[in-house]
């Protein structure tokens, strides 16, 4: 029997493997009538590293309108280059591994976590590990790594 996936949550970071990730999650998500949790976490420990020293508040603000335009601009293109509407868009700060694996899935009830290959450079996977490998090993709901285009799939 084919599971059927109702609520899929796509992580984004604003690499091209999450851009991949969504297309591939609204391609599930048409398939079983399924709604979509777009969802980018703001690192707080890459803030603090990144913006040590700087104490005023607006750092936060600015990532968070950043984000909100980067969601935005994912949103405004599902609804007019793919014609799929049943989505919401979401900010959190805090660890993206547990925010992704644990947290978001429990209060927002997702059955599956469909997320591009890596988003970060070896560099930053060295120091940060991969959140890929983190949410595979530890999410309790079924998890696609998602490697090449939409287009390359066949049904």
């Amino acid at each position: 029997m084919d599971q059927e996936y109702q609520n899929i949550l796509v992580p984004v970071d604003g690499s091209k493997e999450s851009e991949q990730a969504l297309h591939r999650a609204i391609f599930v998500a048409k398939r079983n009538g399924a709604h979509i949790d777009i969802l980018n976490v703001i690192d707080t420990r890459a803030m603090a590293y990144n913006f040590a020293g700087m104490s005023d508040g607006s750092i936060a603000y600015q990532l968070v309108d950043k984000s909100k335009e980067y969601l935005d601009g994912l949103l405004k293109s599902a609804k007019t280059k793919d014609d799929f509407d049943n989505l919401d868009i979401h900010i959190r700060l805090g660890n993206p591994k547990t925010i992704i694996s644990f947290d978001f899935p429990h209060d927002h009830h997702n059955d599956m976590i469909i997320m591009g290959a890596s988003g970060l450079s070896r560099m930053q996977r060295a120091v940060m590990g991969s959140v890929t490998s983190y949410v595979k090993r530890n999410a309790p709901v079924d998890v696609l790594v998602v490697r090449t285009d939409v287009d390359q799939v066949k049904d």
